[in-house]
């Protein structure tokens, strides 16, 4: 009987086809676009600006976020209207490295205190900014401050056997609260206007090219990387007994499986990759303030997973591509009409297209072989 429940739903493949094309691309796009960057002249047509590296590169930790998301709601049947909070944690947590680096180079030229405290006066540095001027401490907080959110809540969470809306809600209610926190100055995070004007990471300027082509390469491998790891958490073991808690939780229980721990493990474990997202983003975009906590933000991962496919991985990364590449015209083409766009491309997905983008290709396929075949 206890085997029962690992034949329940069959085990995913390491990495599968779509997947595959997925990394593909990574690869390509991870190669030619910092060669069309630092190679061809300005004035080439063939050239990649710098700003469009790095917005591809933004792309790319939204899609390691769409991809924590869709473990967590795909896989495990957990709705979280709050991961925003654990992307900005991470970011957070690297703003604080990248604060500590500038020095006396800042504003009013203290070397110790961020200007932000100069200005509001304050006379030492607190104590949880200890420990930030190394960048292997401010990594184990990338990774340890989401875990650690995740962990605590996540147990709360589940052993109180709460689920469906109620743990959206409260997920919802967790970055609401973060973020109104985020926007005091007296919580030393620098207030509404959060950090930016950053200067160098491990003494390398953020300016510089080939700072902003490594930034980008790590990105592509960060994200290159948590898919794989993503395939193969769902390929286990563990995996296979997440996805039957999905489908029949009280089943899973009776069985003798506990639940609430194979739900916080792999909670924890989307919470750190959102973090790592965080961390990766900040460097790049040269900001973090308390407005990436906000539950809309949160609400719009859930609409790439939604509209580039649910349970699929891949489809997720997908989706937040397409959706932000969309944000990124229609905000500057139809700024006034943007949301209504976003709300309605949910709205399609949900009652047109259930498997997603990938899913409809998918079927195409499927379509167009079998038509061949006959």
């Amino acid at each position: 009987m206890v085997e029962s429940i690992l034949t329940y739903v069959p085990a995913a493949p390491p990495v599968d086809r779509g997947g595959r094309r997925l990394l593909l691309a990574l690869l390509a796009v991870a190669v030619l676009v910092p060669c069309l960057n630092l190679l061809p002249g300005d004035g080439s047509i063939l050239h990649v600006s710098s700003y469009t590296m790095t917005l591809i590169a933004k792309y790319m930790t939204y899609g390691m976020l769409a991809l924590a998301v869709d473990l967590i709601w795909g896989y495990c049947g957990i709705l979280s209207l709050g991961h925003g909070a654990f992307f900005a944690l991470g970011g957070y947590a690297m703003g604080m490295y990248l604060m500590r680096q500038i020095g006396a180079r800042g504003v009013y030229g203290n070397p110790l205190l961020p200007d932000f405290m100069v200005f509001l006066n304050w006379k030492e540095l607190p104590w949880f900014w200890h420990g930030f001027d190394s960048f292997t401490y401010a990594i184990a907080m990338v990774v340890l401050v989401p875990a650690l959110l995740a962990l605590v809540f996540g147990f709360l969470a589940f052993r109180s056997r709460v689920t469906g809306v109620y743990l959206s809600i409260i997920t919802q209610a967790l970055t609401y609260a973060l973020m109104l926190a985020f926007f005091r100055n007296d919580m030393g995070f620098g207030g509404n206007n959060g950090f930016t004007d950053f200067k160098d990471i491990l003494g390398f300027n953020l300016e510089a090219e080939g700072t902003r082509v490594a930034l980008f390469l790590i990105t592509a491998l960060a994200l290159g990387a948590s898919y794989v790891l993503c395939r193969y958490v769902i390929a286990s073991r563990a995996g296979r007994v997440i996805v039957a808690v999905r489908d029949a939780e009280s089943r899973a229980r009776f069985l003798g499986y506990r639940v609430e721990s194979f739900k916080l493990w792999v909670f924890v474990l989307s919470a750190i990759l959102s973090g790592i997202a965080g961390a990766l983003y900040v460097p790049q975009i040269g900001i973090i303030n308390p407005s990436e906590f906000s539950p809309v933000n949160s609400i719009e991962i859930v609409i790439w997973v939604a509209i580039g496919g649910r349970g699929t991985l891949y489809g997720a990364i997908v989706g937040a591509f397409l959706v932000n590449l969309a944000k990124t015209y229609f905000t500057g083409a139809f700024p006034s009409f943007w949301l209504y766009g976003l709300g309605g491309l949910f709205i399609v997905s949900t009652l047109f297209l259930p498997e997603g983008v990938v899913g409809v290709l998918g079927q195409w396929r499927r379509s167009r072989g079998a038509g061949h075949t006959a």
